[in-house]
């Protein structure tokens, strides 16, 4: 996990709340501080390619959950991940 961000307390209370990340910023402090996974390069890496394979049925299940449209998100915000490591 990456040392916690400094948020003001408005923003912290947003973003623990929220259920579905709707910015970059809330989904880093989502995958980092709510779930305590770690945004390797390996990681991303690995995120990216399942997500992008329509053939991977984790790949299917998230885009039947949450929608195509959130999947493309999230697959971006693994991507800007990807490039600021």
């Amino acid at each position: 996990m990456t040392e916690e961000p400094k948020l003001d307390p408005s923003t912290r209370a947003r973003y623990e709340e929220e259920r579905f990340p709707q910015s970059y910023e809330s989904w880093r402090y989502c995958i980092e501080h709510k779930c305590g996974l770690r945004l390797t390069p390996d990681y991303i890496q690995q995120r990216i390619s399942i997500l992008t394979d329509p053939q991977q049925e984790e790949t299917r299940r998230f885009a039947r959950t949450y929608g195509k449209a959130y999947l493309t998100q999230v697959v971006a915000w693994f991507e800007r991940a990807a490039a600021a490591c």
